[in-house]
């Protein structure tokens, strides 16, 4: 390109040669009172003077056109306009318009704290509510001092009842022999069959079909008929004892649950029961032992369905010293598992301590459970 060419020529920017064109007015100064129909000449009709009223005013400057953009992205108002003009907590002190209409937080009923003479009251009765002690352990404690001694009678006739029972006292010294011909050798096999059927399943026959050598019976239709009446009170004592086993630990569960100490204050209250009523019968025993060994067959047999002769076999089997050494050993086991629990369920200082101290612990837990946390005690505030 030489330096004689022609030079490309600029296009025309100034806006002032064309002072009508309506393009440009966004550019021009701003006046008041209608300043750009003003500027333009008296004669000539502007574009924009038509369209005043509808077409909205372009902003002098960037910062102009932001307000102007922000002011047109505002939101409606809301639907509840006049609740939140009712509202004082709704509305923005420092501009005073209303604000956004808003639900109630759920928190919002705690922010009023109760007068001091109901706080007052609510601890009073939290308090005398936490000293209340329920009821239902003390009704399992008193259930379990009453089964324990029941338990301990019926395991002790369960031990007598039992071959081993019978082998000690045929071969024990002094055992007072069988004067019509029952070697130890013979009580031991038919007295094994009228202790074992009083804890079988097995009906009347089961003795009655016993003979001797020379093939008579060897239990009369008298005996066969008590011992069957005696196996009546033998396994209803057993299923009663097992029904109490199991209800002591259901309670001995529910205890140990619910009251600290609870099993051993029961065990320690049925013991003391039962040493009470073992002493008791055994100075009954001691003072008149045939006087209580009739009643108490009064109690569970029929008159007249208990007493034989001295040639019998029931007799010769088990002769009274049998009788005698059986209630020494079911009381003496009685009074040594009594005595044992009696021991082991003393209130010692120590035991008293550690269930006091237990206690302390469950009301501090009880009591720092009603507290206020801090966050309660802010929304309050």
């Amino acid at each position: 390109m030489s330096d004689k060419s022609p030079k490309p020529q600029e296009p025309e920017t100034d806006v002032h040669d064309d002072p009508d064109e309506p393009a440009f007015d966004w550019m021009k100064p701003r006046t008041s009172g209608g300043s750009s129909a003003a500027s333009a000449p008296a004669g000539a009709s502007s574009p924009s003077s038509d369209s005043d009223t509808s077409a909205p005013i372009q902003p002098e400057s960037r910062a102009d056109r932001k307000a102007a953009e922000a002011a047109d992205a505002e939101p409606e108002p809301p639907l509840f306009a006049d609740a939140s003009a009712s509202n004082p907590l709704a509305s923005n002190p420092s501009s005073g318009q209303p604000a956004h209409y808003s639900e109630p937080l759920p928190t919002s009923a705690l922010q009023v704290r109760p007068p001091e003479d109901e706080v007052a009251r609510r601890n009073a009765e939290r308090e005398q509510a936490a000293k209340v002690k329920p009821i239902g352990p003390r009704i399992f404690q008193v259930l379990l001092a009453v089964f324990y001694p029941v338990i301990l009678l019926v395991l002790a006739v369960r031990a007598v009842t039992s071959p081993l029972f019978l082998w000690v006292e045929y071969n024990r010294p002094g055992f007072p022999g069988d004067g019509y011909g029952f070697s130890t050798d013979d009580r031991m096999t038919y007295g094994s069959y009228a202790v074992d059927y009083l804890s079988n399943w097995s009906g009347p026959r089961y003795l009655g079909g016993l003979v001797h050598e020379d093939g008579a019976k060897l239990f009369k239709d008298t005996e066969v008929s008590h011992m069957a009446d005696v196996k009546l009170v033998i396994l209803s004592s057993f299923g009663a004892g097992l029904l109490l086993i199991i209800l002591s630990i259901i309670a001995i569960l529910y205890l140990r649950k619910r009251s600290q100490g609870g099993v051993r204050r029961g065990l320690f209250a049925g013991s003391i029961v039962t040493l009470v009523i073992i002493i008791g019968l055994a100075v009954l025993a001691v003072l008149s032992w045939q006087t209580f060994f009739t009643e108490f067959h009064r109690i569970f047999f029929a008159s007249g369905t208990w007493t034989f002769s001295l040639e019998d076999t029931l007799i010769r089997l088990f002769p009274g010293q049998f009788w005698v050494d059986a209630g020494i050993v079911i009381g003496a086991l009685v009074f040594l598992a009594a005595t044992v629990t009696f021991i082991l369920t003393w209130p010692t200082r120590r035991r008293r301590g550690a269930g006091a101290k237990s206690s302390a612990v469950d009301d501090s837990e009880k009591e720092e459970s009603f507290e206020d946390t801090p966050e309660d005690e802010a929304v309050r505030r």
